[in-house]
């Protein structure tokens, strides 16, 4: 099986890279997410993001609930859960 370096040199993965630019999509794994989510223009990319930071949120929020978390821990994830809030509006 080949590894992922020669994957990403192989030519169909160039040509659907350069397609994939060309219509303007945009790979979530290769881009970093913006600071404003509403600041994009692009509805689908928007929705993208959105969706995103509301897993990132549910994943924070049903790791807030541990009964076993410190204060200390649960302070940090509620800053966190704050922040990415912030973030989505």
């Amino acid at each position: 099986m080949a590894r992922n370096s020669e994957k990403a040199q192989s030519m169909l993965f160039r040509f659907r890279a350069q397609q994939a630019a060309s219509l303007g999509i945009i790979d979530a794994g290769r881009t970093r997410r913006p600071k404003m989510i509403t600041e994009i223009a692009q509805i689908p990319a928007c929705e993208k993001w959105r969706g995103q930071v509301l897993k990132e949120i549910s994943r924070k929020v049903s790791k807030i609930q541990d009964p076993s978390l410190s204060d200390f821990q649960i302070r940090d994830l509620n800053d966190e859960i704050n922040k990415l809030m912030r973030e989505k509006h």
